[in-house]
């Protein structure tokens, strides 16, 4: 195992950033850097032995100075979608940022945790980033001690571990935004990767992508994907909820939570043999099959757009904080935020 660290430019303040190579003894590569806490490349081998990169992101610093799609992104401190952009804690209203319509999304397109400067360290085969966000900071409450590790385990386990702590009660739902192309980031659609997810019941949304509070079971729908399925198999039927989502961007209640780790997903590309297994301590988990993704070049001259790669985030249901009947999002003083994520890989 090894760490190696080079430059990665500098961020739009002017500051030095840095890219930080792990390898494992089998192959796998994961490059990480401290702007954003970001995933830039992920290079896994396949069944006949070649490396490739199999997340979508950017070559440069400066391409991740937008990041609309958030590639690669570390989310925080709240993910997903909040409806009205405020929420009511203690008695208190806070009011975020309207960055998706009425919704606030992924906390803050530009003072979000994947556009800050991280402090890192490392140890033999992990990067430690740590951040300080002062209470009030992008509307939420509390001064908040956050902490995200990246390990690459010879056991071929890319594991991000986080913990937050705060001197208030607050919101804390954290992510990681990875879009994964398990054909390698410049193969293009993802229809034709096979995905299970490990639920029962998944949360409908409204037309603005907010939950409506219910459960609903994933038993003869198009969101059935207890056996492996093609990803593109249903995803143009004719349903209400792939209309509202452009496809697949939809939060599914992992089965038998009970806030210990268990596999969530596991996706299998059929071309190259590899597969991935999504194992989280989270309630549940999104995914989104890159409905959205703007037109752009990525790494390499790749050309991305819709359906390049997908993205499984665990954490817990979009707009907790309002919606009382979902698991409590709200940490603090007696209650420390720690969750661990694992992608584990074969070929």
């Amino acid at each position: 195992m090894e760490i190696v660290t080079n430059g990665f430019g500098n961020t739009p303040d002017g500051k030095a950033a840095t890219l930080y190579t792990i390898k494992n003894d089998n192959g796998i590569a994961a490059e990480v850097t401290n702007f954003g806490a970001i995933l830039v490349r992920l290079y896994v081998p396949q069944k006949n032995g070649a490396n490739q990169d199999i997340v979508l992101g950017h070559d440069t610093i400066e391409g991740y100075y937008e990041n609309g799609d958030f590639f690669g992104s570390t989310i925080g401190p709240s993910a997903n979608r909040i409806d009205n952009a405020s929420f009511e804690l203690d008695g208190v209203k806070y009011r975020l940022a309207a960055n998706d319509g009425t919704n606030n999304l992924h906390s803050d397109d530009n003072l979000g945790y994947h556009k800050r400067l991280w402090s890192a360290r490392t140890t033999d085969n992990s990067v430690i980033f740590s951040l300080d966000d002062a209470d009030g900071s992008m509307g939420f409450p509390g001064n908040k001690k956050v902490q995200v590790t990246y390990t690459l385990t010879n056991e071929n386990e890319l594991k991000i571990e986080y913990h937050v702590t705060s001197d208030k009660r607050t919101l804390i739902n954290m992510t990681n935004h990875t879009y994964f192309n398990l054909a390698g980031h410049d193969s293009g659609n993802i229809e034709g990767h096979k995905l299970y997810i490990n639920a029962f019941h998944y949360t409908p949304i409204y037309e603005r992508l907010i939950p409506t509070g219910d459960l609903v079971p994933v038993e003869g729908t198009p969101f059935d994907f207890r056996q492996m399925k093609e990803v593109g198999k249903d995803i143009n039927s004719d349903d209400i909820q792939l209309k509202y989502g452009q496809g697949y961007d939809h939060n599914f209640m992992i089965d038998n939570y009970n806030g210990s780790i268990q596999k969530a997903a596991e996706v299998q590309e059929p071309t190259t043999g590899r597969k991935m297994e999504v194992y989280t301590d989270q309630p549940a988990i999104q995914f989104y099959a890159g409905n959205c993704v703007k037109p752009q070049t990525g790494k390499n001259g790749a050309s991305y757009g819709k359906r390049s790669g997908l993205c499984l985030e665990t954490q817990n249901v979009p707009d907790a904080i309002n919606q009382p009947q979902f698991p409590s999002a709200v940490y603090g003083p007696d209650r420390e935020y720690k969750t661990t994520t694992i992608y584990k890989f074969s070929w």
